[in-house]
């Protein structure tokens, strides 16, 4: 294959990935506006997944057409929020957060990704008690921002804890104060590389050359499933 198919091919490839991470927050921001009706500022759920879809870049139409979806979608279009527990190879602890109209074919689905990559699928709670429940909001460093002004401004807001990383700040919160913190943040003109509630884990596990090649195999059968909404582990990369 020539450079310009070489381009095409790798284009095809990137604009496939982009329209499934956009089928994701289309479902979760039509399931948050079902929930709890479709005006934001009144949905701190649909709110959040609305940045969360924002920050990948999502069109505003599209955003709009999955909020009247949600809106209008009858009994036809139940989906569930449903989390699988499991270990991956070299028994690293791993959490998938789904949401689907088909728990059969999502429970089936998860338990071929764990069997093919050396993993297995466990029950509810297996590894959970591995993994603290946070808010984490992360904030790049650089040279206009203040690691006093902001640890003040994030701890006086609720925050739980603030971490110093080489190249970032972390600030860590309850779930419950996870948006008051996040709103100050942003009030105060701080802007974000990620943000959201997470699920933490405690200790980390390592793994050999093979070992690492499984997990990346089934990151990536999970990453691809348009049921997965969220992945969690303990491998320290």
């Amino acid at each position: 294959m020539g450079r310009i198919g070489n381009i095409i091919n790798r284009k095809g490839k990137q604009d496939a990935q982009r329209a499934k991470i956009f089928t994701k927050h289309a479902r979760l921001i039509a399931v948050a506006s079902k929930m709890g009706g479709g005006d934001p500022e009144y949905n701190a759920t649909l709110k959040n997944a609305i940045e969360k879809a924002k920050n990948d870049n999502m069109p505003n139409d599209n955003i709009d057409r999955a909020i009247k979806k949600g809106l209008g979608a009858g009994e036809s279009e139940n989906y569930e929020h449903i989390t699988y527990e499991g270990y991956g190879p070299g028994g690293v602890a791993v959490i998938v957060e789904t949401l689907t109209d088909n728990k059969n074919r999502t429970a089936g689905n998860m338990r071929y990704y764990f069997d093919k990559n050396g993993g297995n699928l466990g029950t509810a709670g297996c590894v959970s008690f591995m993994f603290d429940r946070k808010g984490q909001i992360i904030i790049e460093q650089n040279e206009d921002i203040s690691e006093d002004d902001l640890m003040e401004t994030s701890l006086e807001a609720g925050a739980e804890d603030f971490i110093v990383e080489e190249d970032c700040y972390v600030v860590i919160t309850d779930p419950e104060n996870f948006m008051e913190v996040k709103e100050s943040l942003l009030t105060s003109k701080y802007e974000f590389i990620s943000s959201d509630i997470e699920m933490i884990p405690q200790t980390h596990s390592s793994l050999d050359a093979d070992q690492e090649k499984s997990m990346l195999k089934l990151l990536d059968l999970l990453e691809d499933d348009d049921d997965v909404q969220n992945i969690y582990h303990n491998w320290q990369q």
